[in-house]
């Protein structure tokens, strides 16, 4: 039988590309988002090609929602095999001291409160079976702060710790956790940063060839797919000309 992969803001950038590649390694696909529109036409997409996909729409900061989902899951599809927590965002490159309240408690809310929310929903079934994964989508933001980063880069931070909290939790089962820590990858990230601003954005890749996608999805799969005596815990993943977090050589 094939394996069960849940997916969070699976509509665009590292989401969209994991949910993508994890279908091609033979996964049956789970994906979620806030938009119904954009999820059905992604869904689409892929039952085009053959493969098995079940939409969920809601928003990854509201509990109750993120509990009625799993929870309501038909029968054949609860048993999930392996949660990807994407869904994330960063809002904004103020100076901590000028922040915008909104933007802090989005992305507390979502890349924090989020995470945690599908991990306690789904993580019980995990230990239930004695099987399964957890992939969380990290940062390089979360090892060190960088000017502008300062919430964002704590919210990274968290998720490092609670994967490292949860693989600890789990150690006496066979259930995996893994942190796959991207740096520049060109995806709706900046212009989400930037509130639409897509000039700005498209300024933040200019004179390097950044990650795409497909590039951390690749990591996700590999992750994923290892023999199951093998725990894939963290891995940071940069552009070639990127050193850092806030080290960028523009060389193009």
């Amino acid at each position: 039988m094939k394996k069960t992969a849940f997916i969070t803001g699976a509509t665009s950038g590292i989401g969209r590309a994991s949910a993508e590649k994890l279908a091609e390694a033979g996964f049956r696909i789970i994906v979620s988002a806030r938009r119904t529109d954009k999820l059905e036409e992604f869904a689409g997409s892929l039952r085009e090609k053959g493969y098995e996909v079940l939409t969920l729409t809601f928003d990854v900061r509201d509990r109750e929602a993120c509990r009625k989902a799993v929870e309501n899951l038909p029968e054949d599809w609860s048993g999930i095999d392996l949660l990807v927590n994407n869904a994330g965002l960063a809002l904004g490159l103020e100076p901590e001291y000028e922040g915008d309240f909104t933007d802090w408690d989005t992305m507390i809310d979502t890349n924090i409160k989020g995470l945690l929310n599908m991990t306690r929903f789904i993580v019980p079934g995990m230990v239930a079976r004695d099987s399964g994964q957890v992939i969380n989508i990290g940062s390089v933001a979360g090892d060190a702060a960088y000017g502008g980063g300062n919430v964002y880069c704590a919210t990274k931070a968290a998720v490092k710790t609670i994967t490292d909290g949860l693989r600890i939790d789990l150690a006496h089962t066979s259930v995996r956790v893994t942190n796959i820590k991207p740096g520049l990858v060109e995806t709706d990230f900046s212009r989400v940063r930037f509130h639409g601003d897509s000039e700005r954005a498209e300024n933040v890749y200019k004179g390097i060839k950044p990650l795409t996608g497909d590039d951390i999805a690749d990591v996700v799969v590999f992750a994923a797919t290892a023999p199951a005596h093998v725990q894939i815990a963290e891995v940071l993943v940069l552009a070639t000309h990127q050193g850092s977090g806030s080290v960028i050589c523009r060389t193009e």
